[in-house]
């Protein structure tokens, strides 16, 4: 096999490997309960990087890291040894529906939810295979079908947290704003944004 196509395939593999953790798909976990990722290097997401690592996931969960030649890990299920594993990056204020429109310009009319819905699925993959594994999208009511959509597999992305909306009225008195704030988690809601 040439090492273009092992590369390419070891790419395919990886890609596979991230989302289904990132997912936290439990389909593509289930046939495989347990995968023994060796790699490289691990950045361990606390300032330190360890070399020549085996990473041993059970279900969903990480839950043993050792050294690339422990033999009690079990069989290798992905050899990464020239690749460089790292934690799911965390981005907490995007607006993952914005998008240029046909014309190549930022929409100025107003555009359909289901535009919206299928920019944030494309805007979703994209930054899902950038790296991040959780956004926190603050304040678009799209993001609720985005993350039902990412959740039942229609569009690939990052674990999707929303505000749904904003709080703006400054004239709201303490209960108006807590019957906001009940709406706005019976719409969805993740996380509630002030102005």
């Amino acid at each position: 096999m040439s090492p273009t196509i092992a590369a390419t395939r070891t790419r395919r593999v990886l890609r596979a490997v991230a989302l289904a953790l990132a997912l936290g798909a439990p389909t593509a976990l289930t046939a495989q309960a347990r995968i023994v990722i060796r790699a490289g290097r691990l950045i361990d997401g606390k300032g330190g990087v360890r070399e020549d690592v085996a990473v041993v996931v059970d279900g969903s969960r990480i839950t043993r890291i050792t050294s690339g030649d422990d033999t009690t890990t079990g069989p290798i299920t992905y050899d990464l040894q020239r690749l460089t594993l790292m934690p799911g990056l965390i981005d907490t204020h995007v607006h993952i529906d914005s998008h240029f429109g046909r014309d190549g310009r930022i929409p100025t009319e107003m555009e359909s939810q289901l535009d919206r819905v299928i920019a944030g699925g494309q805007n979703a993959e994209v930054t899902l295979r950038a790296g991040f594994t959780t956004v926190q999208s603050i304040g678009a009511p799209p993001d609720v079908e985005l993350r039902y959509g990412i959740g039942h597999g229609d569009f690939v992305g990052p674990r999707l947290l929303t505000s749904v909306s904003q709080l703006t009225d400054t004239k709201m008195t303490p209960e108006q704003i807590r019957q906001w704030v009940r709406t706005m988690v019976a719409r969805g809601a993740d996380v509630i944004k002030i102005f």
